[in-house]
């Protein structure tokens, strides 16, 4: 597929978002989201510029663009913030309710982006029904990529709204999405198990609708896999999740990083660990001062503003000295104000510590990656582990953790191992609160680091000793907006227990 058709204006996806942006709030507006000639595809090339449309919907800052990975992050104890009222406090600290810091953007947003991929899974099943269509190739393709990203914003949602699949099959989880809905529905919940059904069968259905080969900007084979992999670990199928991680790994098309690489790649798109990236570029949806890295490099460094998130003694003390990670990290404001030579700004989405970007015209105009390479072999190696392959975790964790020249391999991977690699790996990724949760483990969060933060709310939280299963910590997932509630009445009762 040319690169420069991938890259169609973006005033022709801003079109078809005025066609197709029809649940602006899910189920609270009249929408006109039914198919209908006024938002039909015709061809393979309207799919792909509604494809367009759909994933410049995604790198929206209520989504994949600054608050789903900031959501991870700020949750996870890697991060702390140097002083509260700067914004992404309510994440650090929990501080939710259905009334106030619900983040109903997620919920509203997320289901706008899922009412897209329906109408182009809908449109192109019409058009393949005509015997003489010519373009079934194509048209199959954009269906497999569209089905693959409702299985990702499922997922998404799920984990944000439901329990781990593994603590709760039965819990609720979210609405499953899977055609167009009238303006009048009003649908209730279904159970985290009935979700990653779901999303199981749309990754295994696009799958083979997919083409193999590297497909910058756009989900193909690989990406698909990479999610596949993933949701099959969250479900605790390691065989299976294994099983597809190193297909990917062995197929040849991604390599990862060598450490004298892994700092520079930061300020490359589509690079040779990149398996699916959304396109950010300036100009066009481009946040600013508003952007991922904006949030986590040094306040005031090429912004107004800035630098609400620092790294956690926890993370720092983790880092070997030599690690080559390092190089991605810069002087943060505590540094600025009180000269503690502290290097906890992050700068990965701002492309390197001198804001050179990733190729753009601006640091903040920097691609988000979705799936990379790296994050593939770290489960991997977690699944050698349950499965009882110590040799392949090894060689799997090994191949990432070789960025700190210190290290040395242990004779037996542990899974705490592994956590401890992801942490290194994918600082300020998105991953690690998940992560945490899925697997129960212990939580530390480094509150009032610098002696300037008010009285935390829910400092209670404390360090989720063994998770929130002893304790039912049930902020550790997002309640059900009062808004949304009282828009679809079905809502009162599914509200997430404790709130």
């Amino acid at each position: 597929m040319d690169k420069t058709m991938k890259k169609i204006n973006i005033l022709l996806a801003a079109l078809v978002i005025l066609f197709t942006a029809s649940c602006q709030d899910f189920l609270d507006v009249k929408p006109s989201n039914q198919v209908s000639s006024e938002i039909s595809i015709q061809n393979a090339t309207d799919a792909q510029i509604m494809l367009n449309g759909l994933m410049n919907k995604m790198t929206s800052t209520s989504y994949y663009g600054r608050n789903f990975p900031m959501y991870a992050d700020a949750k996870g104890g890697d991060l702390t913030i140097f002083s509260a009222g700067n914004g992404g406090d309510g994440w650090y600290y929990f501080n939710h309710t259905p009334e106030s810091n619900s983040y109903s953007g997620y919920w509203s947003h997320i289901y706008n982006c899922l009412c897209q991929a329906n109408n182009i899974i809908s449109n192109i099943d019409e058009l393949l029904k005509d015997p003489e269509n010519t373009e079934e190739e194509e048209l199959k393709e954009y269906k497999g990529q569209a089905l693959t990203l409702r299985a990702l914003m499922h997922f998404d949602l799920v984990r944000l709204y439901g329990k781990p699949y593994n603590m709760d099959q039965n819990a609720l989880g979210i609405a499953i999405v899977t055609a167009p809905v009238d303006a009048s529905a009003q649908l209730p919940r279904n159970t985290v198990g009935e979700v990653y059904t779901q999303i199981v069968k749309d990754l295994t259905d696009a799958a083979p609708l997919l083409d193999k080969g590297t497909n910058d900007g756009f989900i193909n084979y690989y990406g698909n896999q990479a999610l596949l992999s993933k949701v099959y670990m969250y479900m605790d199928n390691f065989s299976e999740a294994l099983k597809v991680a190193e297909s990917i790994i062995t197929s040849g098309k991604y390599e990862l990083y060598t450490p004298a690489k892994w700092v520079e790649s930061w300020t490359k798109e589509y690079g040779s660990e990149s398996i699916f990236e959304l396109n950010i570029k300036a100009g066009e949806n481009d946040p600013g001062d508003s952007s991922l890295g904006a949030y986590y490099r040094r306040r005031a460094h090429g912004i107004s503003a800035g630098g609400v998130f620092l790294a956690s003694k926890y993370w720092l003390d983790l880092m070997g000295p030599n690690d080559v990670r390092w190089g991605i990290m810069d002087y943060d404001q505590s540094d600025v104000e009180d000269g503690t030579g502290r290097k906890g700004a992050n700068y990965k989405y701002s492309g390197s510590v001198d804001l050179k970007g990733d190729e753009g015209a601006t640091s903040t105009s920097v691609n988000i990656k979705v799936f990379r390479l790296s994050e593939v072999y770290l489960n991997a190696a977690e699944c050698a582990v349950r499965t009882s392959n110590n040799a392949k975790a090894v060689e799997y964790l090994g191949a990432i953790a070789k960025r700190n020249p210190d290290w040395v391999a242990p004779a037996t991977v542990t899974v705490e191992d592994v956590m401890d690699e992801r942490r290194r790996e994918l600082m300020c990724e998105g991953v690690v609160f998940f992560e945490y949760m899925r697997q129960n483990m212990t939580v530390k969060y480094d509150d009032n680091a610098f002696g300037k933060s008010t009285n935390p709310p829910h400092e209670g939280r404390g360090q989720l000793a063994n998770g929130w299963v002893t304790r039912d910590f049930y902020k550790t997932i997002l309640p059900i907006s009062q808004g949304e509630i009282n828009a679809n009445p079905v809502m009162k009762d599914y509200q997430n227990p404790g709130y």
